[in-house]
């Protein structure tokens, strides 16, 4: 491991216990009560709709819809039915007694026959990206439909403990993906190369991916601002800048997230102290700020450290994360937030800190921050990387 991370070994967390699972069931059931609704029917699909794995621990591969009725076990349909076996091993082996099988080919009769199972026409809350065909179906059997996806997105933003206990191991995962890409940048890799070690280090431990944005550019000639989603063939060199963004995750839709700025093989230029001094300004106005209680808008008065200086940005100053991208998302351009958005802070929720800092050309930018729990009285980070603008020595004849 590299010597930016030493430690004890990482040891994995326990599974979410049937009780968890229980809870989270009856804080749905509670929210669909209090906002009209006897059942429940949740959709994902594409790895995307985060209430099926949090209420039952099946991953969404390619489609699931889930029917959770006011007491009692739900219903599960799968997509894909070579996909219902390892679904029902998951759902079963969680402590959960749901009924799991196949979604078939029409998914908007498999949502009205789970229902129908659940007793007669009546209220029905739906959760996720639910397509027109099932809505307009729903529609048309049930006594009234009610969407709850924003009551089921508040009740995401605060963590229980055992939700915390994973992130914290999801942020581990992510501190060793960091290390391992810093270690490739300091021998000449490519993007490629970078973002390959990253997720070797935590695929290695069991995790999983959620993102890996990194670019380089030369600081005497920058040409970048922000980490790049799509990773290239351009490689590190002395005199290098190299950005990051990077989530890995442990178990389906609990990412950490760590965000640096290195130098490779040289001091940083005049232009990239600085960079790095307004970013670290931000930060560090924003994480002073965090408590229970905060509204996100007072958080956006740390900007007045990049308008001073003339400087930009391109990305979100903070928004949640774990259980989805998550409120409150606060732009770097300084918009006010709304709804959810505007809410005072709870303790338990999770955030991102992210700002990043960029010539007003956009040439050349830095980022940092990471992860952190909101508390009464403040925050705690869940990652352990070192902060600040980070100095990497070159060794181009190591192989990556």
């Amino acid at each position: 491991m590299s010597t930016l991370l030493s430690g004890s070994p990482l040891i994995a967390p326990a599974p979410f216990s049937t009780g968890e699972l229980h809870s989270r069931r009856a804080l749905v059931r509670a929210a669909a009560t209090a906002h009209g609704a006897d059942v429940v029917l949740a959709y994902g699909a594409n790895r995307a709709g985060s209430a099926i794995p949090w209420l039952t621990t099946w991953p969404v591969t390619r489609e699931a819809l889930f029917a959770l009725p006011p007491d009692g076990a739900g219903h599960l349909l799968v997509g894909f039915h070579n996909h219902v076996p390892d679904a029902r091993r998951t759902v079963l082996g969680s402590g959960l007694d749901d009924e799991v099988g196949p979604i078939g080919d029409d998914p908007a009769h498999a949502a009205l026959q789970a229902l129908r199972r659940l007793g007669p026409a009546c209220r029905v809350g739906l959760v996720g990206p639910v397509p027109a065909r099932i809505r307009d179906a729903v529609g048309e059997w049930a006594s009234a439909v009610v969407v709850l996806d924003e009551h089921y997105t508040r009740l995401r933003m605060v963590k229980s403990g055992e939700e915390l206990r994973w992130l914290e191991h999801a942020a581990a995962l992510t501190d060793l993906a960091a290390a391992a890409l810093l270690d490739a940048a300091g021998r000449g890799a490519s993007e490629r190369e970078m973002v390959a070690a990253a997720e070797h280090a935590y695929r290695a431990e069991g995790g999983t991916h959620h993102i890996c944005y990194v670019t380089t550019t030369s600081m005497s000639a920058p040409d970048r601002c922000v980490p790049a989603q799509w990773p290239g063939e351009r490689v590190t060199r002395p005199g290098s800048a190299v950005v990051f963004e990077l989530s890995a995750g442990w178990g389906q839709d609990h990412p950490a997230q760590l965000l640096r700025t290195a130098v490779v093989g040289a001091e940083p230029t005049a232009l990239y102290r600085h960079l790095h001094t307004v970013v670290e300004a931000v930060r560090d106005e924003v994480m002073g700020r965090l408590r229970a209680g905060v509204l996100p808008a007072e958080l956006l008065a740390s900007l007045r450290h990049v308008r001073a200086e003339g400087l930009s940005t391109v990305d979100d100053l903070l928004h949640g994360l774990g259980g989805g991208y998550l409120p409150p998302v606060l732009s770097g351009r300084d918009l006010t937030p709304r709804g959810l958005h505007a809410e005072p802070l709870r303790a338990g929720t999770t955030l991102v800190v992210q700002p990043n800092v960029c010539t007003p050309d956009f040439t050349a930018g830095v980022q940092t921050g990471e992860m952190v729990v909101v508390t009464d009285t403040g925050h705690r980070s869940l990652h352990r990387f070192p902060p600040g603008l980070l100095t990497l020595p070159f060794d181009g004849h190591q192989p990556v």
